[in-house]
């Protein structure tokens, strides 16, 4: 497999494969994203908070409504509050970058459903969700000094969308359906979402959203990435947690045996993206530390997957994602303001 490092190396910037863009039907050209409904809340706080809650640093936990009052109730500041779910924060990068976007979830008509709801339209993603009468979920994000977050998650409505609902929805329109990891958790949602989508002939994107999800559904997720996956994303620890490999090269390369376009996000220090047979290193596109990394894999899915719909070459959507995700750690929560994006669309220029 040819790496894009090292001595003897020619760069895919010369018109190899990396450079050549993925072909879609032109009566296909939505990004749909499936996942969880939820309303983000960001707070930052010391590694003891965290400690304080009995969960370990940097994962993602599920909890009940009550927990999260009582926590939000302890916290120093005022916390943040916007609309977020991994899914969700894509899809709306899309729509931010002139994309054709939908999301598809379920929540409440309350006032966190109705916020969620606001935020996808003024993003310029065409709402599809399902309500309930359960509350609207709720995922409250502890952001300790080192910028790492440690997420609190009630899913409430989130977790009452079925499968028939999915099945009622189509993606004849969808060049991309961008599937979040956290749906493993719901045996029958997944596999109903990832046929249908199939059957259709979307792309499938799956990112694997928390090494916590990982451990946790393993063997499920082995079959699913063989029989339906097309693009998989993941960080360090998931990929870490999916392949055995601590090692990034070994992990790539592993990712890569399982997926036609393989992606291994790892930081500050940049990305790898693996297709038919090569792999290149993406170099981070800012040097600014960051202040929250909450978004920061969702908004760098964002920029993948509004590239390669629109033609671009593999190592331009890297390109892009990477401003995404560096400019989405430059604010709190998920939200990047107008400058940031006015930056992030100069690439779609060159």
């Amino acid at each position: 497999m040819r790496t894009g490092t090292g001595a003897g190396y020619t760069s895919p910037w010369s018109g190899d494969i990396m450079a050549m863009p993925l072909r879609f039907d032109k009566a296909k050209d939505v990004i749909v994203g499936i996942g969880n409904a939820l309303v983000d809340i960001l707070a930052h706080e010391d590694d003891a908070f965290v400690e304080k809650s009995g969960y370990g640093k940097g994962g993602m936990n599920y909890v009940d409504s009550d927990f999260i009052d009582r926590m939000v109730s302890q916290t120093s500041g005022t916390p943040v509050v916007v609309s977020g779910g991994s899914a969700c924060n894509t899809t709306i990068g899309v729509g931010k970058l002139g994309g054709k976007a939908r999301f598809i979830g379920k929540c409440a008509q309350d006032p966190m459903g109705n916020l969620f709801k606001k935020d996808l339209q003024n993003s310029h993603v065409h709402p599809l969700l399902m309500t309930s009468t359960s509350p609207t979920g709720r995922v409250l994000s502890i952001v300790t000094p080192d910028a790492q977050r440690s997420m609190f998650t009630y899913l409430g409505a989130a977790s009452e969308l079925v499968p028939d609902e999915i099945a009622g929805c189509g993606f004849l329109d969808a060049a991309v359906v961008h599937i979040e990891g956290y749906l493993l958790f719901n045996n029958e949602l997944i596999i109903k979402a990832l046929s249908r989508a199939k059957e259709d002939g979307a792309m499938i994107s799956l990112d694997l959203a928390s090494y916590t999800v990982v451990e946790s559904a393993k063997a499920l997720l082995e079959t699913l990435v063989s029989k339906y996956v097309d693009i998989l994303m993941a960080n360090e620890d998931e990929a870490a947690a999916f392949t055995g490999y601590v090692d990034e090269r070994k992990a790539i390369e592993a990712l890569a045996e399982k997926a036609r376009i393989a992606v291994l996000k790892i930081g500050k220090r940049g990305s790898y993206i693996a297709y038919d047979g090569n792999i290149v290193k993406i170099d981070p596109m800012g040097k600014g530390p960051a202040k929250d990394t909450t978004g920061a894999g969702d908004l760098w899915a964002s920029g993948f997957l509004f590239g390669l719909t629109r033609g671009y070459g593999v190592e331009k959507c890297g390109r892009l994602a990477s401003a995404c995700g560096y400019e989405v750690c430059q604010v709190v929560g998920a939200t990047i303001p107008h400058e940031g994006w006015e930056r992030i669309k100069r690439i779609t220029e060159e």
